[in-house]
């Protein structure tokens, strides 16, 4: 007999960070890898942040702090919403959790009872699904179309709820796609669900600051006020402000979903690092300039990427607008032989021959639960990036000739 629990068989690693994880070591063995699989930004951490953690570190404030996390950051987490969606939180509507990720499982844990579904729109960020299943959730999972921008539509969404449905997730922009939904599409999903009052709402936000010119960010508990009392907001630094290692992640939603989440936590993990607030909540509140630049940067290579991308032979790639990544379609790349003789057949496939024949390190389509496609993170150097189009072109041209 197993000494494993059946919850944690069903569980799969997370690929993204095995994707990681392997370039990482194969680069430290000396080999030539480009790695395109990391879903943070290359940028450091903005200075006045880092001091704000230095200053705390300084007065000595590293003793454990309330479970849901200081007052200064909560202050500045409403203040963030106020003024960027005009939404407004109290103190006992906020939980800081140790990173975005927490907040999502902590959420699912207080909330799901067996059997209750999750629907959560194709592709997807690799961790939704895992998550749910160790609530002993369903994963209800709709496969989106490259041709409706990866986004769901009203018809798929009133078709996937089932009296068992619980959440709706909704990850804007996304993780794998960079796909965002409109005020506009925002709306239409919102007209279905105010039909559905038993389904509440998972609004993932974490990407939010990332969004390339014209399209204007929206969120949903913004654009349909009469969801705000059944959608929890998920978010967190680690993507704006370049603190993916700090762990500072946050919900604000109703009070008695706040308070089951910080139940959760006070029985895992309890409070977030407290030097970790202290450096979060200047960069919630303090200016926000230091944003652009890292913005302006990533729809340079956005622009770059997609472009070289839909100049090979065999793919073709969507442009997303927001995140720092794309998911290229390589449909007239599959069933192709390698020059070693190998057929290609699926993504997994070509994501492993792209490293074992150029070293270029993706995240295969079907981690995201789509396929033929793969994510492509461009939050790397401009140089890499060039390379990595040359080395992806040398594999696509060999399969097609």
């Amino acid at each position: 007999m197993s000494v494993l629990s059946q919850r944690i068989q069903n569980v799969k690693p997370s690929p993204t960070l095995m994707i990681t994880a392997k370039a990482k070591a194969l680069q430290a063995q000396g080999q030539d890898v480009i790695g395109l699989g990391s879903g943070e930004p290359d940028f450091d951490t903005p200075n006045h942040i880092k001091k704000a953690a230095i200053r705390a570190l300084r007065e000595g404030f590293t003793k454990y702090t309330a479970v849901e996390g200081i007052d200064e950051l909560h202050q500045a987490i409403i203040l963030r919403y106020a003024k960027d969606h005009n939404l407004t939180f109290q103190p006992d509507q906020v939980v800081v959790t140790v990173g975005g990720k927490q907040a999502f499982y902590n959420l699912i844990q207080a909330t799901l009872n067996p059997g209750e579904e999750v629907i959560i729109p194709a592709p997807y960020w690799v961790s939704y699904p895992d998550m749910v299943l160790l609530a002993d959730g369903v994963p209800v999972t709709v496969a989106t179309r490259e041709e409706n921008g990866f986004k769901m539509t009203p018809q798929e969404l009133e078709s996937a709820i089932t009296p068992k449905t619980r959440f709706l997730v909704i990850n804007s922009p996304s993780n794998p796609t960079g796909s965002a939904y409109s005020a506009e599409e925002l709306q239409q999903l919102g007209s279905v669900l105010e039909r559905h009052p038993h389904v509440w709402i998972i609004s993932d936000d974490i990407y939010e600051k990332i969004i390339y010119k014209p399209f204007e960010f929206a969120t949903l508990s913004a654009v349909v006020p009469s969801l705000q009392n059944r959608t929890v907001i998920v978010s967190g630094v680690s993507k704006a402000y370049s603190m993916t290692g700090w762990r500072i992640g946050y919900a604000v939603g109703p009070k008695e979903i706040i308070k089951a989440m910080i139940k959760m936590q006070s029985q895992s993990t309890s409070n977030a690092t407290s030097i970790a607030q202290k450096a979060a909540a200047v960069a919630l509140a303090g200016p926000q300039k230091c944003i652009k630049p890292m913005v302006k940067a990533f729809r340079e290579r956005r622009d770059f990427v997609v472009k070289a991308l839909n100049d090979m032979p065999g793919i073709t790639c969507r442009m997303p607008e927001g995140a720092f990544y794309v998911f290229p379609n390589v449909s007239g790349l599959m069933g192709k032989t390698t020059a070693n003789g190998k057929v290609i057949n699926d993504t997994l496939e070509f994501s492993a021959y792209l490293l074992e024949a150029v070293g270029v390190a993706v995240v295969p389509g079907s981690a995201f639960g789509l396929d033929p496609y793969f994510r492509i993170s461009f939050a790397t150097s401009m140089q890499e990036l060039e390379q990595a189009m040359l080395r992806i072109r040398k594999v696509a041209e060999e399969l097609t000739r």
